[in-house]
């Protein structure tokens, strides 16, 4: 790889590894997420000619996380519960509720909310359309509420 190809996949990890990670980690799990984003990012170093010119390479990685995860168990628990000690801020049945989710619906929830990525970003991301992240985000955020009791008045 010459050092001009270098530098240009430099860039696209450090501006797309946090998304990848975060979406794959979502998706899969800790564990499963951290080794599909390891793999898939060792996929788009050896096939960089490739990926770079694809119309959408975060998206393209994003599917190839996909795939890498496949060979791994999946966990039985995706998001462990922590001692509430340890973690004071988080609702105590919010892991439950994220499990409970789709995997599209976790993901959108996961990166909207939680990381405060714009619809556009994850659409990007997941090689969808920004109408389907945000179905996906409001079917999410309404199986949490249903799950920890929240009601919420959206009339103004």
């Amino acid at each position: 790889m010459e050092p001009d190809e270098r530098q240009a996949f430099t860039r696209f990890v450090k501006e797309t590894e946090p998304r990848l990670s975060y979406a794959l980690a979502a998706a899969y799990g800790l564990e499963v997420g951290a080794e599909a984003t390891a793999d898939a990012l060792a996929w788009a170093w050896e096939h960089w000619e490739t990926l770079e010119d694809k119309r959408n390479p975060a998206g393209y990685l994003y599917r190839v996380g996909q795939s890498k995860a496949r060979r791994y168990c999946r966990p039985q628990v995706l998001f462990p519960s922590l001692p509430a000690a340890e973690v004071p801020t988080v609702e105590p049945g919010l892991t439950d509720a994220l499990a409970g989710m789709s995997k599209n619906q976790r993901v959108a929830v996961v990166l909207i909310h939680g990381m405060d990525y714009s619809e556009r970003e994850v659409a990007d991301l997941l090689g969808i359309s920004r109408w389907s992240v945000r179905t996906h985000a409001e079917r999410g955020m309404r199986r949490i509420r249903h799950a920890l009791g929240v009601s919420v008045d959206v009339t103004s």
